[in-house]
């Protein structure tokens, strides 16, 4: 036997990843990557084992297997939908067709989020378009004190959602369907943070992007169309000195903080994620008492 195939012909584990990883590398980024982990995740095993078991052979039946998801994965399909988890913040998380596949990116909101909430103290968070409730979880996972809201007009990412808070022991979120501020009307938070679709429609990306959910990708012809409903309303939701936190794409950084500062915002500052991209843009609600209650989530 080699590290190739077996006696019998079938291809080793070593031989069946080469073979996958040279598939992927059209259309993936990371093709051995996303070979490993698919054959890590077809085998139920880890992926150093993989490594450890590199010459032995690989079954006709998990052969089969692992071939239909790589002609999937090659079809576009991401790696996530094809293991039903993606791992966002250290939380294992689940992740359907229903909901955008949570990206490291992302985790830089997080981090600004959680700069701007105290640790030991109750909080009001409002997550707008949770999705798999990515952010909203990660935020009341290291800040149990907080109530958080995540709020989303899909029915079915609603229920990825839940389902996740539910895996993760973690009962601090409630799930409102909705579009954008319309389940919370009349409420005030600390904190509201968002990732909402911001691709232009006319932007190439979208092709790559075809198996996730067009309505989480996409607002309409500028990409900036959520920002600016979002950002008009945040006002009236925010407390004093309460902030609003949002995620964009690497060229829409100036644009988001125009929109902050014209609606009254304050601090405005852009962070970048780890590639140093602008990524999240930030601002304040005045000092100023608002003129209605404030609820702070606590109800």
């Amino acid at each position: 036997m080699t590290a190739a195939h077996d006696i019998c012909g079938r291809p080793s584990i070593a031989q069946s990843l080469l073979h996958a990883e040279r598939r992927l590398a059209p259309i993936s980024e990371s093709p051995r990557l996303d070979a490993e982990v698919l054959l890590a995740h077809l085998l139920r095993i880890g992926r150093g084992a993989l490594r450890a078991r590199a010459d032995q052979p690989l079954g006709e039946g998990p052969s089969q297997a692992y071939a239909t998801l790589l002609a999937r994965r090659a079809a576009g399909e991401p790696v996530a939908y094809l293991t039903g988890e993606r791992e966002f913040w250290s939380l294992p998380l689940a992740v359907t067709p229903a909901v955008l596949v949570p990206r490291p990116d992302t985790e830089t909101l997080v981090e600004r989020a959680l700069e701007l909430l105290p640790a030991n103290a109750p909080a009001g968070v409002l997550d707008l378009g949770t999705g798999s409730g990515a952010i909203a979880l990660a935020i009341a996972h290291e800040r149990p004190l907080a109530a958080v809201t995540a709020v989303d007009l899909s029915a079915d990412a609603l229920a990825v959602a839940a389902g996740n808070a539910r895996t993760l022991g973690i009962g601090n979120v409630t799930w409102l369907q909705g579009s954008w501020y319309a389940p919370v009307a009349g409420r005030r938070f600390d904190l509201i943070v968002s990732n909402p679709p911001y691709v232009a429609s006319g932007d190439p990306a979208l092709a790559r992007l075809a198996a996730e959910p067009r309505l989480a990708l996409t607002p309409g012809p500028t990409g900036l169309e959520a920002f600016e409903h979002i950002v008009e309303s945040a006002a009236r939701h925010l407390t004093a000195r309460g902030w609003l936190v949002l995620e964009h794409g690497a060229d829409q950084g100036p644009a988001v903080a125009a929109l902050l500062e014209r609606s009254g915002l304050r601090e405005i500052t852009t962070r970048v994620d780890a590639a140093g991209h602008p990524r999240v843009t930030s601002g304040s609600a005045p000092a100023a008492a608002p003129s209605s209650t404030s609820v702070q989530e606590r109800t």
